[in-house]
Protein backbone atom coordinates (compact mmCIF):
# COMPACT_ATOMS: atom_id res chain seq x y z
CA UNK A 1 0.00 0.00 0.00
CA UNK A 2 1.44 3.54 -0.86
CA UNK A 3 2.09 6.07 1.56
CA UNK A 4 1.00 9.53 1.08
CA UNK A 5 4.56 10.68 0.15
CA UNK A 6 4.69 7.99 -2.51
CA UNK A 7 1.33 8.89 -4.02
CA UNK A 8 2.67 12.66 -3.85
CA UNK A 9 5.76 12.06 -5.84
CA UNK A 10 3.72 9.39 -8.26
CA UNK A 11 1.18 11.44 -9.41
CA UNK A 12 0.62 15.31 -8.01
CA UNK A 13 1.37 17.67 -11.11
CA UNK A 14 4.71 18.87 -11.51
CA UNK A 15 4.01 22.42 -10.61
CA UNK A 16 1.78 21.73 -7.31
CA UNK A 17 5.05 19.34 -6.40
CA UNK A 18 6.96 22.61 -6.74
CA UNK A 19 5.11 24.85 -4.26
CA UNK A 20 4.29 21.86 -1.99
CA UNK A 21 7.95 20.47 -1.52
CA UNK A 22 10.15 22.90 -3.39
CA UNK A 23 9.25 26.04 -1.69
CA UNK A 24 9.12 24.61 1.84
CA UNK A 25 12.84 23.47 0.74
CA UNK A 26 14.11 26.95 -0.28
CA UNK A 27 12.36 28.26 2.94
CA UNK A 28 14.27 25.68 5.06
CA UNK A 29 17.40 26.30 3.44
CA UNK A 30 17.04 30.58 3.62
CA UNK A 31 16.01 29.79 6.85
CA UNK A 32 19.38 27.81 7.56
CA UNK A 33 21.26 30.64 5.78
CA UNK A 34 19.66 33.30 7.80
CA UNK A 35 21.57 32.39 11.06
CA UNK A 36 25.11 32.38 8.54
CA UNK A 37 24.06 36.04 7.35
CA UNK A 38 23.45 37.04 11.16
CA UNK A 39 26.48 35.12 12.56
CA UNK A 40 28.33 37.49 9.93
CA UNK A 41 27.04 40.49 10.59
CA UNK A 42 27.40 39.88 14.46
CA UNK A 43 31.02 38.61 13.78
CA UNK A 44 31.96 41.34 11.70
CA UNK A 45 30.18 44.74 13.68
CA UNK A 46 30.90 43.59 16.70
CA UNK A 47 33.78 41.57 17.00
CA UNK A 48 35.94 43.30 13.82
CA UNK A 49 38.00 41.97 10.97
CA UNK A 50 40.78 39.91 12.78
CA UNK A 51 37.56 37.80 14.21
CA UNK A 52 35.95 37.79 10.81
CA UNK A 53 39.22 36.42 8.90
CA UNK A 54 39.88 33.93 11.46
CA UNK A 55 36.32 32.21 11.31
CA UNK A 56 36.37 32.38 7.39
CA UNK A 57 39.74 30.46 7.78
CA UNK A 58 38.07 27.63 10.42
CA UNK A 59 34.91 27.42 8.59
CA UNK A 60 36.29 25.29 5.70
CA UNK A 61 37.89 22.99 8.22
CA UNK A 62 34.48 22.88 10.16
CA UNK A 63 32.85 21.94 6.66
CA UNK A 64 35.33 19.16 6.23
CA UNK A 65 34.02 17.77 9.53
CA UNK A 66 30.55 17.11 7.88
CA UNK A 67 31.59 16.08 4.78
CA UNK A 68 31.92 12.67 5.82
CA UNK A 69 28.54 12.54 7.26
CA UNK A 70 27.05 14.35 4.03
CA UNK A 71 28.68 11.31 2.31
CA UNK A 72 26.83 8.84 3.80
CA UNK A 73 23.37 10.61 4.46
CA UNK A 74 23.27 12.14 0.59
CA UNK A 75 24.54 8.88 -0.42
CA UNK A 76 21.58 6.88 1.31
CA UNK A 77 19.50 9.18 0.07
CA UNK A 78 19.54 8.20 -3.77
CA UNK A 79 19.12 4.54 -2.97
CA UNK A 80 16.48 5.23 -0.67
CA UNK A 81 14.30 6.74 -2.89
CA UNK A 82 14.61 4.74 -5.60
CA UNK A 83 14.17 1.43 -3.70
CA UNK A 84 10.37 3.31 -2.60
CA UNK A 85 9.76 3.64 -6.10
CA UNK A 86 10.28 0.39 -6.24
CA UNK A 87 7.88 -0.40 -3.51
CA UNK A 88 11.12 -2.22 -2.14
CA UNK A 89 10.46 -0.62 1.37
CA UNK A 90 12.76 -3.53 3.05
CA UNK A 91 15.44 -2.27 1.20
CA UNK A 92 14.86 1.21 2.23
CA UNK A 93 14.46 0.86 5.57
CA UNK A 94 17.64 -1.07 5.90
CA UNK A 95 20.15 1.63 4.32
CA UNK A 96 17.93 4.26 6.07
CA UNK A 97 18.94 2.61 9.31
CA UNK A 98 22.42 1.49 8.15
CA UNK A 99 23.34 5.09 7.40
CA UNK A 100 22.69 6.18 10.19
CA UNK A 101 24.72 4.32 12.36
CA UNK A 102 27.63 4.79 9.96
CA UNK A 103 26.57 9.05 10.53
CA UNK A 104 27.44 8.72 14.36
CA UNK A 105 30.60 6.55 14.49
CA UNK A 106 32.03 8.43 11.61
CA UNK A 107 31.47 12.01 13.50
CA UNK A 108 33.01 10.53 16.15
CA UNK A 109 36.30 9.73 14.60
CA UNK A 110 36.22 12.71 12.58
CA UNK A 111 35.22 15.42 15.62
CA UNK A 112 38.07 13.48 17.55
CA UNK A 113 40.73 14.45 14.58
CA UNK A 114 39.57 17.95 13.96
CA UNK A 115 39.94 18.44 17.86
CA UNK A 116 43.33 17.17 18.74
CA UNK A 117 44.79 18.67 15.40
CA UNK A 118 42.77 21.74 15.14
CA UNK A 119 46.21 23.92 15.37
CA UNK A 120 48.17 22.55 12.83
CA UNK A 121 45.05 22.38 10.76
CA UNK A 122 44.54 26.15 11.15
CA UNK A 123 47.87 27.03 10.54
CA UNK A 124 47.75 24.61 7.22
CA UNK A 125 44.78 26.79 6.12
CA UNK A 126 46.91 29.86 5.90
CA UNK A 127 46.13 31.39 9.74
CA UNK A 128 49.13 33.36 11.49
CA UNK A 129 50.03 34.12 15.13
CA UNK A 130 47.33 36.74 15.04
CA UNK A 131 44.01 34.62 13.44
CA UNK A 132 45.34 30.85 14.72
CA UNK A 133 44.50 31.00 18.31
CA UNK A 134 40.47 32.49 17.52
CA UNK A 135 40.44 29.40 14.30
CA UNK A 136 41.57 26.82 17.19
CA UNK A 137 38.73 27.85 19.65
CA UNK A 138 36.02 27.84 16.73
CA UNK A 139 37.06 24.54 15.31
CA UNK A 140 37.23 22.66 19.11
CA UNK A 141 33.63 24.03 20.00
CA UNK A 142 31.97 22.42 16.62
CA UNK A 143 34.75 19.52 16.99
CA UNK A 144 33.45 18.57 20.73
CA UNK A 145 29.78 18.66 19.73
CA UNK A 146 29.91 16.24 16.29
CA UNK A 147 28.10 13.39 17.29
CA UNK A 148 25.26 15.30 17.02
CA UNK A 149 25.66 18.22 14.87
CA UNK A 150 26.66 15.89 11.58
CA UNK A 151 23.19 13.86 12.15
CA UNK A 152 20.87 16.89 11.48
CA UNK A 153 21.56 17.46 8.13
CA UNK A 154 21.02 13.63 7.45
CA UNK A 155 17.77 13.47 9.47
CA UNK A 156 16.42 16.63 7.27
CA UNK A 157 16.78 14.75 4.51
CA UNK A 158 14.89 11.81 5.41
CA UNK A 159 12.46 13.77 7.29
CA UNK A 160 11.58 14.94 3.18
CA UNK A 161 11.82 11.82 1.56
CA UNK A 162 9.13 10.97 4.22
CA UNK A 163 6.69 13.53 3.53
CA UNK A 164 7.12 15.53 6.46
CA UNK A 165 8.03 18.74 3.99
CA UNK A 166 6.59 21.16 6.76
CA UNK A 167 7.76 19.70 9.93
CA UNK A 168 11.57 19.80 7.84
CA UNK A 169 10.92 23.39 7.01
CA UNK A 170 9.70 23.88 11.10
CA UNK A 171 12.57 22.63 12.50
CA UNK A 172 14.59 24.25 10.36
CA UNK A 173 13.32 27.54 11.17
CA UNK A 174 13.09 26.67 14.93
CA UNK A 175 16.70 25.52 14.77
CA UNK A 176 17.80 29.32 13.15
CA UNK A 177 15.47 31.08 15.53
CA UNK A 178 17.66 29.15 18.94
CA UNK A 179 20.82 29.86 17.34
CA UNK A 180 19.92 33.80 16.62
CA UNK A 181 18.96 34.06 20.57
CA UNK A 182 21.81 31.98 21.88
CA UNK A 183 24.14 34.06 19.65
CA UNK A 184 22.75 37.13 21.07
CA UNK A 185 22.89 36.07 24.47
CA UNK A 186 26.84 34.45 24.04
CA UNK A 187 27.95 38.15 22.51
CA UNK A 188 25.95 40.52 23.58
CA UNK A 189 25.07 39.03 27.34
CA UNK A 190 28.43 37.09 28.42
CA UNK A 191 30.66 39.12 25.98
CA UNK A 192 32.21 35.70 24.47
CA UNK A 193 34.20 35.67 21.52
CA UNK A 194 33.87 33.45 17.92
CA UNK A 195 33.39 30.49 20.67
CA UNK A 196 30.02 31.72 21.23
CA UNK A 197 29.02 31.85 17.59
CA UNK A 198 30.22 28.16 17.61
CA UNK A 199 28.81 27.28 20.72
CA UNK A 200 25.53 28.89 19.65
CA UNK A 201 24.84 26.41 16.28
CA UNK A 202 26.39 23.70 17.81
CA UNK A 203 23.92 23.49 20.72
CA UNK A 204 20.58 24.31 18.61
CA UNK A 205 21.92 21.78 15.62
CA UNK A 206 22.10 18.81 18.48
CA UNK A 207 18.61 19.84 20.10
CA UNK A 208 16.82 19.89 16.32
CA UNK A 209 19.22 16.13 15.70
CA UNK A 210 17.51 14.81 18.47
CA UNK A 211 13.61 16.52 17.33
CA UNK A 212 14.11 15.22 13.88
CA UNK A 213 15.15 11.98 14.71
CA UNK A 214 11.40 11.84 17.05
CA UNK A 215 8.96 10.97 13.92
CA UNK A 216 11.55 8.15 13.17
CA UNK A 217 11.79 6.48 16.76
CA UNK A 218 7.94 6.83 17.17
CA UNK A 219 7.44 4.93 13.99
CA UNK A 220 5.60 7.34 12.54
CA UNK A 221 7.33 8.06 9.33
CA UNK A 222 7.48 6.46 6.10
CA UNK A 223 11.27 4.98 6.97
CA UNK A 224 11.66 3.03 9.80
CA UNK A 225 14.42 2.01 11.87
CA UNK A 226 15.40 -1.76 11.42
CA UNK A 227 18.02 -3.81 12.99
CA UNK A 228 21.30 -2.92 10.16
CA UNK A 229 22.30 -5.14 7.65
CA UNK A 230 25.56 -4.05 6.46
CA UNK A 231 26.81 -5.56 2.90
CA UNK A 232 29.59 -4.67 0.82
CA UNK A 233 26.75 -4.09 -2.18
CA UNK A 234 25.24 -1.22 0.00
CA UNK A 235 28.71 0.86 1.36
CA UNK A 236 29.83 0.75 -2.33
CA UNK A 237 26.09 1.77 -3.53
CA UNK A 238 26.17 4.75 -0.82
CA UNK A 239 30.00 5.91 -1.21
CA UNK A 240 29.13 5.94 -4.94
CA UNK A 241 25.54 8.14 -4.66
CA UNK A 242 27.49 10.36 -2.04
CA UNK A 243 31.04 10.20 -3.90
CA UNK A 244 29.86 14.04 -5.61
CA UNK A 245 28.81 16.05 -2.73
CA UNK A 246 32.24 14.72 -0.33
CA UNK A 247 34.71 15.10 -3.19
CA UNK A 248 32.98 18.56 -3.54
CA UNK A 249 33.19 19.47 0.27
CA UNK A 250 36.81 18.44 -0.15
CA UNK A 251 37.92 19.52 -3.12
CA UNK A 252 36.04 22.88 -2.20
CA UNK A 253 38.35 22.77 1.04
CA UNK A 254 41.27 22.47 -0.96
CA UNK A 255 40.49 25.24 -2.86
CA UNK A 256 39.56 27.16 -0.07
CA UNK A 257 43.11 26.70 1.57
CA UNK A 258 44.60 27.56 -1.85
CA UNK A 259 42.39 30.71 -2.14
CA UNK A 260 43.28 31.67 1.47
CA UNK A 261 46.93 31.21 0.83
CA UNK A 262 46.42 33.34 -2.55
CA UNK A 263 44.55 36.17 -0.89
CA UNK A 264 47.15 36.11 2.10
CA UNK A 265 49.90 36.44 -0.50
CA UNK A 266 48.22 39.14 -2.94
CA UNK A 267 46.67 41.27 0.06
CA UNK A 268 50.04 41.53 1.82
CA UNK A 269 51.73 42.63 -1.29
CA UNK A 270 48.75 45.28 -3.12
CA UNK A 271 47.52 46.52 -0.03
CA UNK A 272 50.77 46.68 2.39
CA UNK A 273 51.03 45.38 5.97
CA UNK A 274 47.95 44.12 7.37
CA UNK A 275 46.72 43.60 3.84
CA UNK A 276 46.27 39.60 3.73
CA UNK A 277 43.36 39.62 6.60
CA UNK A 278 41.63 42.44 4.87
CA UNK A 279 41.51 40.68 1.45
CA UNK A 280 40.49 37.12 3.49
CA UNK A 281 37.60 39.36 5.15
CA UNK A 282 36.63 40.70 1.92
CA UNK A 283 36.31 36.91 0.87
CA UNK A 284 34.29 36.42 4.00
CA UNK A 285 32.16 39.03 2.85
CA UNK A 286 31.96 37.50 -0.14
CA UNK A 287 30.75 34.09 0.90
CA UNK A 288 28.13 35.27 3.45
CA UNK A 289 26.43 37.43 1.01
CA UNK A 290 26.28 34.10 -1.58
CA UNK A 291 24.25 33.36 1.70
CA UNK A 292 21.55 35.36 0.77
CA UNK A 293 21.04 33.49 -2.83
CA UNK A 294 22.55 30.48 -3.12
CA UNK A 295 20.42 28.50 -0.46
CA UNK A 296 17.30 29.35 -2.64
CA UNK A 297 19.05 27.01 -5.39
CA UNK A 298 20.02 24.36 -3.73
CA UNK A 299 16.24 24.21 -2.01
CA UNK A 300 14.80 24.05 -4.85
CA UNK A 301 17.23 21.10 -6.54
CA UNK A 302 17.13 19.32 -3.26
CA UNK A 303 13.69 19.31 -2.21
CA UNK A 304 12.76 18.00 -5.90
CA UNK A 305 15.25 15.10 -5.32
CA UNK A 306 13.48 12.62 -3.57
CA UNK A 307 10.42 13.02 -6.21
CA UNK A 308 13.13 12.67 -9.40
CA UNK A 309 14.68 9.46 -7.83
CA UNK A 310 11.63 7.84 -6.81
CA UNK A 311 10.10 8.18 -10.39
CA UNK A 312 13.59 6.88 -12.11
CA UNK A 313 13.10 3.91 -9.66
CA UNK A 314 9.86 3.44 -10.74
CA UNK A 315 10.59 4.32 -14.53
CA UNK A 316 8.24 7.06 -15.13
CA UNK A 317 10.78 8.56 -17.16
CA UNK A 318 8.03 11.49 -18.83
CA UNK A 319 7.12 12.68 -15.03
CA UNK A 320 11.16 12.86 -14.11
CA UNK A 321 11.71 15.19 -17.25
CA UNK A 322 8.52 17.05 -16.01
CA UNK A 323 9.80 17.44 -12.93
CA UNK A 324 13.50 18.80 -13.79
CA UNK A 325 11.78 20.66 -16.06
CA UNK A 326 9.92 22.42 -13.33
CA UNK A 327 13.34 22.88 -11.04
CA UNK A 328 15.51 24.43 -14.37
CA UNK A 329 12.59 27.39 -14.62
CA UNK A 330 12.18 27.54 -10.75
CA UNK A 331 16.32 28.34 -10.34
CA UNK A 332 16.55 30.44 -13.43
CA UNK A 333 14.40 32.66 -11.76
CA UNK A 334 15.97 33.09 -8.26
CA UNK A 335 20.04 33.38 -10.43
CA UNK A 336 18.43 36.20 -12.50
CA UNK A 337 16.85 38.28 -8.97
CA UNK A 338 20.14 36.82 -7.63
CA UNK A 339 22.02 38.14 -10.05
CA UNK A 340 20.05 41.88 -9.83
CA UNK A 341 19.86 41.71 -6.05
CA UNK A 342 24.15 41.63 -5.54
CA UNK A 343 24.47 43.37 -8.39
CA UNK A 344 22.58 46.96 -7.51
CA UNK A 345 23.30 46.83 -4.09
CA UNK A 346 26.57 45.86 -3.66
CA UNK A 347 27.32 48.66 -0.86
CA UNK A 348 24.29 48.01 0.88
CA UNK A 349 25.23 44.81 1.26
CA UNK A 350 29.02 44.64 2.28
CA UNK A 351 27.78 47.26 4.87
CA UNK A 352 25.75 43.97 6.77
CA UNK A 353 29.11 42.54 7.45
CA UNK A 354 31.80 45.34 7.12
CA UNK A 355 31.85 48.03 10.17
CA UNK A 356 31.58 51.33 8.78
CA UNK A 357 35.14 51.81 10.43
CA UNK A 358 37.09 49.65 8.34
CA UNK A 359 36.54 51.86 5.33
CA UNK A 360 38.66 50.15 3.29
CA UNK A 361 37.38 46.30 3.78
CA UNK A 362 34.03 47.86 3.25
CA UNK A 363 35.16 49.44 -0.44
CA UNK A 364 36.68 46.01 -1.27
CA UNK A 365 34.24 44.19 -0.78
CA UNK A 366 31.64 46.34 -2.73
CA UNK A 367 33.19 45.93 -5.81
CA UNK A 368 33.72 41.98 -5.13
CA UNK A 369 30.28 41.46 -4.71
CA UNK A 370 29.39 43.80 -8.18
CA UNK A 371 31.98 41.53 -9.65
CA UNK A 372 31.10 38.05 -8.10
CA UNK A 373 27.49 38.86 -8.65
CA UNK A 374 27.42 37.07 -12.29
CA UNK A 375 28.34 33.89 -11.51
CA UNK A 376 24.61 33.25 -10.51
CA UNK A 377 23.87 33.93 -14.22
CA UNK A 378 25.35 30.50 -14.49
CA UNK A 379 24.94 29.06 -11.01
CA UNK A 380 21.47 28.14 -11.47
CA UNK A 381 22.31 25.86 -14.02
CA UNK A 382 24.95 24.14 -12.44
CA UNK A 383 22.78 23.40 -8.86
CA UNK A 384 20.53 22.12 -10.65
CA UNK A 385 21.99 19.53 -13.01
CA UNK A 386 24.31 18.41 -10.32
CA UNK A 387 21.46 17.65 -7.87
CA UNK A 388 19.27 15.95 -10.95
CA UNK A 389 22.63 13.72 -11.89
CA UNK A 390 22.78 12.90 -7.98
CA UNK A 391 19.67 12.01 -8.23
CA UNK A 392 18.99 9.34 -10.64
CA UNK A 393 22.04 7.42 -9.36
CA UNK A 394 24.93 9.05 -11.74
CA UNK A 395 27.38 9.06 -9.37
CA UNK A 396 30.58 9.22 -12.16
CA UNK A 397 28.73 12.17 -13.86
CA UNK A 398 27.81 13.83 -11.02
CA UNK A 399 31.27 13.43 -9.41
CA UNK A 400 32.98 14.63 -12.30
CA UNK A 401 30.79 17.82 -12.57
CA UNK A 402 31.26 18.67 -8.43
CA UNK A 403 35.38 18.10 -8.79
CA UNK A 404 35.01 20.76 -11.73
CA UNK A 405 33.17 23.06 -9.89
CA UNK A 406 34.79 22.58 -6.68
CA UNK A 407 38.59 22.31 -7.62
CA UNK A 408 39.75 21.90 -11.21
CA UNK A 409 37.92 25.25 -12.36
CA UNK A 410 38.81 27.11 -9.71
CA UNK A 411 42.59 26.47 -9.80
CA UNK A 412 42.22 27.02 -13.43
CA UNK A 413 40.52 30.32 -13.42
CA UNK A 414 43.24 30.71 -10.12
CA UNK A 415 46.03 30.29 -12.82
CA UNK A 416 44.23 32.40 -15.84
CA UNK A 417 43.23 35.60 -13.77
CA UNK A 418 46.25 36.11 -11.32
CA UNK A 419 47.86 39.29 -13.26
CA UNK A 420 44.15 40.96 -12.25
CA UNK A 421 45.55 40.60 -8.80
CA UNK A 422 42.40 40.63 -6.16
CA UNK A 423 39.88 41.16 -8.78
CA UNK A 424 40.93 38.09 -10.50
CA UNK A 425 39.65 36.46 -7.52
CA UNK A 426 36.77 37.77 -7.78
CA UNK A 427 35.94 36.91 -11.39
CA UNK A 428 37.09 33.40 -10.60
CA UNK A 429 33.99 32.80 -9.37
CA UNK A 430 31.92 33.85 -12.64
CA UNK A 431 34.61 32.13 -14.51
CA UNK A 432 34.14 28.41 -12.97
CA UNK A 433 30.23 28.35 -13.23
CA UNK A 434 30.43 29.72 -17.13
CA UNK A 435 32.73 26.67 -17.27
CA UNK A 436 30.37 24.32 -15.53
CA UNK A 437 27.29 25.51 -17.43
CA UNK A 438 28.99 24.43 -20.18
CA UNK A 439 30.07 21.09 -18.76
CA UNK A 440 26.75 20.47 -17.18
CA UNK A 441 24.78 21.14 -20.98
CA UNK A 442 27.06 18.42 -22.63
CA UNK A 443 25.75 16.03 -19.51
CA UNK A 444 22.25 16.83 -19.48
CA UNK A 445 22.09 16.06 -23.40
CA UNK A 446 23.58 12.60 -22.47
CA UNK A 447 21.11 11.94 -20.06
CA UNK A 448 18.11 12.96 -21.89
CA UNK A 449 18.91 10.92 -24.96
CA UNK A 450 19.40 8.08 -22.67
CA UNK A 451 16.02 8.76 -20.95
CA UNK A 452 14.48 9.26 -24.80
CA UNK A 453 15.90 5.17 -25.41
CA UNK A 454 14.45 3.53 -22.24
CA UNK A 455 11.23 5.85 -22.84
CA UNK A 456 10.76 3.98 -26.00
CA UNK A 457 11.84 0.31 -24.80
CA UNK A 458 9.29 0.74 -21.73
CA UNK A 459 6.30 -1.55 -22.39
Amino acid sequence: MSTKAEVMYATMKPGKLFFVIALPGMISMFAMSVYSIIEGIFIGQILGEAAFAAVNIAFPLVMINFSLADLIGVGASVPISIALGKKDHATANNVFSCSVVMILISSVIMGSIMFFAAEPLASLMGADDLLLETSVKYLRTYALCSPLTTLFFAMDNYLRISGYIKSSMAINIGSNLLTIALLSFFLFGLNMDVTGSALATCISMCACSVIASLPFLLKKALLKFVRPRFHLSMFREIAACGSPIFLSNIAGRVTSVVMNISLMTLGAKILGEGGGTTAVAVYAVLMYSSDLCWPLLYGIADSLAPAIGYNWGAENYDRVKKIVKTAYIGTSIVGLISTALLFFFPHQIASLFANAEDALLLDLSTGAIRLFCFAYLFRWFVVTTQSFLSAIEKPMLATLMSVAVAFAFPILMLGALWSLGLDGIWVNFVGVNLLAAILGGFLLLRILREMKKKTKTCP
